[in-house]
């Protein structure tokens, strides 16, 4: 398993591309939170890390698809898939790997944006960050990077067309982030059914413990999606 993860981290990282991604997603955060007048967080009055944790995700939405497109589509397509199936690991074994070695590159384009929290941090002049929240926030969003990496290589799976894998995973990550919560706001729920149904959305949850309140239930839920599209993966992984 960690054979693949080392895999997946030195191909992301010998490719030109890779740096191209992690340096563009730094520099939106840093010009939206910053730069922007309508969204600088240096314009709040108050330190709050609360624009970069409702920004990220949508910045998230592609840069996680683009690094997991090429997860299982560039082995389908280049033939060395066959050469995996060869290696002393089993099929959950190789889509871990996989997982983890995506989650990873993601935790490290991350670590940076704690620069941010120690910059308001150190120019607040009272009061500082609220750092439970702070820390919920930051979990919050490694959960849902964990769900948006599970999608994106479970769509990798399905095709050897990279192209293919990141509409569709960043299609299904949108979707699952942001269309229960429209759909519930449909008259016709109103008052009924929307509340489970933006219970089903991960934009709940992740505001949940955003709040810097960790329950239990959206921790269950991030493992529940999460171990769903690796099971879908592994299936996928299993037929070819």
């Amino acid at each position: 398993m960690w054979m693949i993860c080392k895999k997946e981290w030195n191909q992301f990282f010998n490719s030109i591309t890779a740096y191209v991604a992690l340096v563009i997603f730094l520099l939106l955060n840093g010009l939206f939170l910053f730069v922007f007048p309508d969204s600088s967080m240096l314009n709040f009055g108050y330190a709050t890390l609360s624009p970069f944790f409702d920004f990220v995700p949508w910045v998230l939405l592609f840069l996680i698809p683009t690094i997991t497109m090429r997860s299982f589509a560039e082995e389908y397509k280049t033939g060395t898939f066959e050469l995996l199936k060869t290696w002393p690991i089993q099929p959950f074994g190789l889509v871990l790997g996989k997982f983890l070695g995506a989650l990873i590159i993601i935790v490290a384009a991350l670590l940076p944006t704690l620069v941010y929290a120690f910059s308001l941090q150190y120019l607040s002049n009272s009061g500082g960050l609220d750092i439970g929240a702070t820390i919920g926030s930051y979990i919050g969003l490694l959960f849902l990077c964990g769900v948006f990496v599970s999608i994106g290589i479970a769509a990798s799976s399905f095709t050897n067309n990279t192209v293919v894998a990141f509409i569709a995973g960043a299609f299904v990550c949108f979707m699952l982030y942001t269309g229960f919560d429209a759909l519930s706001k449909l008259p016709v729920f109103s008052g009924m059914l929307d509340y489970y149904i933006e219970l089903l959305g991960i934009n709940f949850h992740y505001q949940s413990v955003s709040r810097g309140v960790i329950d239990t239930r959206d921790l269950v839920y991030f493992f529940v999606v999460i171990v769903f599209f690796l099971f879908i993966t592994q299936k996928n992984v299993i037929r070819h």
